[in-house]
């Protein structure tokens, strides 16, 4: 199994209108036949305005693979055009879950 974390680093007070088309766009991949369990968090501490999607995948060729689907898809693109304006920077971690 492969936990993958995207965190977005967004501009200040942004952090509940990001949270809100992440859900959206969660959705939309549910809908396009995504195969993976994700979570979204806020900070609590750290970072002000920090928000972490999180993905586990089976393999990372699952994700890979599920990629050039994903953002050819119309819906999905207008959803990250809502996002981007959102993001100060943000950066991806990928780990293999042991245990």
């Amino acid at each position: 199994m492969i936990l993958i974390r995207n965190v977005f680093r967004l501009k200040f007070g942004k952090a509940r209108e990001a949270v809100a088309i992440l859900k959206e766009g969660i959705a939309i991949q549910r809908r396009a036949g995504a195969n993976f369990s994700e979570r979204l968090m806020t900070d609590v501490t750290g970072p002000f305005y920090t928000v972490v999607l999180e993905l586990t995948v089976q393999s990372l060729t699952e994700f890979e693979s599920a990629g050039p689907r994903r953002m050819s898809d119309p819906e999905w693109q207008t959803n990250y055009q809502k996002l981007t304006p959102l993001v100060e920077s943000g950066y991806r971690e990928v780990f293999t879950i042991v245990e």
